[in-house]
């Protein structure tokens, strides 16, 4: 069993380089959330050569839709979506120095690709278990695309955020991986 690492976002290309497949991490520190519709107006922002809603230099982006807050509650249920699509635009992003995604689901080549290229991981949050996720989120505030509701950008201070590494800066694919390991034993 590997051991758990523990890293404070934003994160440095030095942070992640040691990480491989299957490490544990928690993370705390700032991240921020981004789905389909803001990833869309971000990378256009980036295409018109403007300035982000967010210094991108070493972020983590939790690709998620979180529930509105019960009284009394940070944020409400935020579990992680499909990470897939938001593969059109992740490549923009890297480039623009975004060191980590969280989501569920494999990534496609070219994403995979630009993680080494770009010294970016992915991350895997738990799907189904979006209530016990928002535990970790000590504090949000939405700061950009309001009009998008659920899927406005929001800033994210998480204490411990569970995570498994999916896929590293050296190619690794932890969803591969797993499926040779379980093709040998059958």
């Amino acid at each position: 069993m590997k051991s758990e690492t523990k890293l404070l976002a934003p994160l440095s290309s030095k942070d992640i380089e040691k990480l491989e497949v299957g490490d544990k991490v928690s993370l705390s520190g700032i991240i921020y959330t981004a789905r389909d519709a803001a990833h869309k107006r971000l990378v256009e922002t980036l295409k018109r050569g403007k300035k982000l809603p967010f210094n991108p230099e070493g972020q983590v982006i939790y690709y998620v839709g979180p529930a509105p807050a019960r009284p009394g509650r940070v944020i409400g249920s935020a579990g992680p979506t499909t990470s897939s699509r938001m593969d059109p635009y992740a490549i923009y992003l890297m480039e623009a120095g975004v060191k980590g995604m969280i989501g569920k689901g494999s990534r496609g080549q070219k994403v995979k690709e630009a993680m080494r290229k770009y010294k970016a991981v992915y991350f895997a949050a738990v799907g189904g278990v979006a209530a016990l996720l928002s535990q970790y989120i000590k504090k949000a505030e939405v700061i950009a695309y309001e009009d998008l509701g659920a899927e406005a950008i929001r800033r994210l201070e998480v204490e411990d955020f569970p995570l498994l590494v999916v896929n590293d800066t050296k190619g690794g694919d932890l969803y591969q991986e797993g499926t040779r390991q379980y093709s040998m034993s059958v």
